[in-house]
């Protein structure tokens, strides 16, 4: 509860600056959801993330938000709220003038949970490293009829005028059993790491390298991120 009012808080006061940055653009953060004073009231949950991710120097910014608008939102009877809002993925990159334009939004690439399922939630996470690396994290969390922990994790590069899937980490383990397996792959060097291990036991973990096959880089937003995904 602690970490979604910290998030709401965040996104928030990220609203606000950005707006602020933005006076004299014509777009603005997530058009399609805080389009006036009255959307821009939506509270929202959100991960922030700020790094060079195209190397000019100048530190840029991607948001993910789960908007809290109430007509996608039902009520259980005991007080707990489901939120069925869809995911907005936007980035922006920083200028010399300090103002933010943005880059792209993506609408159908960060997944959203199923009214029809409510007993699983996705959980998103996003980070970015020194170099500007952009990791996107999508699990999924079941509170009954599943055994399997599913997680992948996205790594995105800004290059040649577009943000790249340039490698994938995903892994599951059974909450029964213990077995769990992480997999590493890296589409610039073709080669795919895979660990398998039992959490239950203490025993040595078997890895094994294999070599993918040469293809295109995928773009980001080019489809919807799975919790798992081999």
């Amino acid at each position: 509860m602690l970490k979604k009012l910290f998030a709401a808080a965040v996104c928030a006061v990220m609203v606000s600056s950005v707006a602020e940055a933005q006076k004299g653009f014509a777009t603005y953060l997530f058009p399609e959801i805080w389009e006036g004073e009255q959307s821009l009231n939506i509270d929202s949950e959100c991960n922030k993330v700020e790094g060079d991710f195209n190397k000019d120097g100048i530190n840029d910014l991607a948001v993910i938000a789960l908007p809290k608008d109430p007509t996608h939102m039902r009520t259980r009877d005991d007080g707990y709220v489901y939120n069925f809002n869809k995911r907005v993925l936007a980035i922006y990159f920083g200028g010399q003038d300090g103002k933010l334009k943005r880059f792209k939004e993506y609408n159908n690439t960060i997944p959203g949970d199923d009214e029809e399922n409510e007993d699983c939630s996705h959980e998103i996470d996003m980070s970015v490293n020194a170099k500007g690396v952009i990791r996107i994290s999508v699990g999924m969390f079941c509170s009954a009829g599943g055994a399997d922990v599913p997680k992948t994790e996205y790594v995105y590069r800004y290059q040649n005028n577009d943000f790249f899937l340039i490698g994938k980490d995903y892994g599951s383990f059974s909450r029964y059993s213990g077995e769990a397996e992480k997999v590493s792959e890296n589409y610039l060097t073709h080669k795919k790491q895979t660990i398998t291990y039992n959490m239950l036991d203490e025993g040595d973990e078997k890895e094994k390298w294999t070599t993918l096959p040469s293809k295109p880089l995928e773009k980001l937003g080019a489809k919807l991120l799975e919790p798992f995904s081999e």
